[in-house]
């Protein structure tokens, strides 16, 4: 027993006390509670901080919907040690109704988005393609696989996704197969969404229409995993991504402990943070997870930050030098006549002149 508990237990032993916060009442039971859970965050923050500046300060969040966050997730972010993050077209929550919408989203994702990103200090990337809840209207499918490739040699755009299967239709199997030849036309790494039902055969599923189209797999990312699927993805020779969510799909601990059993080879984590209940710290969060289970700071930093690097930086577009050697971040930069500001003194890394985008 160390000795705050010992205080504890000699203070309040079966005894009961007001929080001195709000005067509820609190339980021997819920002291102990409490005191655990500081001491669990107390070893975190310490395995954290025994991290060098590669594992735990130059993070990648390779797949993040920035579109749907706050400037305040994008500073949060940058402070956690994102250095770079990736944005995938994606489900708006609500389907759109003209090819028009796409246009504008992909338009975002890969300008402003790119913009505002940057006057955080991060560097943002994107991924382009029909997501395959979207692929279920053929006539607005047809309409959007048409205007992708005006898209998908861009600057800045790195894959093509995220695309795959999610009810498993047959239209989603079409409209797969046409952007994974789109992949192979432009040379670009694809990354796949797996089912959130029946995700086992939806996986495999994957992988065999992959095959079948002669993709390689070093090229490709099987995103949303868990541990029915991780074996198979990685011995067909995929990138095998994780993403934490609070309570879905993967979580900190689970994903420490798969690293443990399969090596980071091939492994990548990520938040997928968007309009719903995410966490955009998560790729910061299971670096220290991963040190508080006594992963090693080469296996963390694989996992945080060269993996995502290897894969996403084969078509040239994303490098290492873009964050070693940045721009310096100037607020005072519009895009299209807007600032990020509203009414706020801008950060202004360097002296320069006003410049307009």
């Amino acid at each position: 027993m160390s000795d705050i508990q010992h205080a504890i237990e000699e203070m309040f032993s079966e005894r009961s006390a007001a929080c001195p916060c709000c005067g509820a009442t609190l339980s021997p039971e819920t002291l102990r509670d409490l005191l655990r859970r500081a001491a669990q965050h107390q070893q975190e923050r310490q395995s954290f901080h025994r991290l060098s500046p590669g594992a735990g300060g130059m993070l990648i969040d390779p797949h993040a919907h920035m579109i749907a966050r706050t400037t305040d997730d994008y500073e949060a972010m940058a402070a956690s040690g994102v250095v770079a993050v990736i944005e995938p077209a994606f489900w708006l929550g609500q389907a759109r109704t003209n090819v028009g919408s796409f246009i504008d989203y992909f338009s975002t994702i890969s300008g402003f988005e790119r913009f505002r990103a940057a006057q955080f200090g991060i560097r943002h990337y994107c991924a382009i393609g029909l997501n395959p809840k979207e692929a279920n209207n053929r006539e607005l499918a047809d309409a959007v696989l048409d205007i992708l490739p005006r898209y998908l040699g861009k600057e800045g755009v790195v894959a093509l996704g995220e695309i795959g299967y999610d009810e498993q239709t047959e239209l989603e199997d079409w409209a797969f197969r046409a952007q994974i030849e789109l992949a192979q036309e432009f040379d670009l790494p694809i990354m796949i969404h797996t089912p959130h039902r029946d995700k086992k055969r939806g996986a495999k599923r994957t992988m065999d229409t992959l095959e079948a189209c002669g993709f390689d797999p070093a090229r490709c990312v099987i995103d949303h995993n868990n541990e029915e699927t991780v074996q198979e993805v990685l011995d067909r020779g995929y990138w095998c991504a994780f993403t934490i969510y609070p309570s879905t799909k993967m979580g900190n601990d689970r994903l420490a402990a798969i690293v443990e059993r399969y090596g980071p080879e091939r492994i990548i984590v990520d938040s997928a943070c968007d309009w719903g209940v995410s966490d955009p710290l998560a790729v910061a969060k299971s670096a220290r997870i991963m040190a508080a289970h006594g992963l090693d700071e080469a296996a963390i930093r694989q996992v945080v930050y060269h993996n995502a690097l290897a894969v996403y930086g084969l078509n040239g577009e994303m490098s290492e030098a873009d964050w070693l050697e940045p721009a310096p971040v100037d607020q005072r930069t519009l895009y299209g006549g807007n600032s990020v500001l509203r009414g706020q003194a801008p950060r202004v890394d360097q002296d320069n002149p006003d410049r307009i985008v």
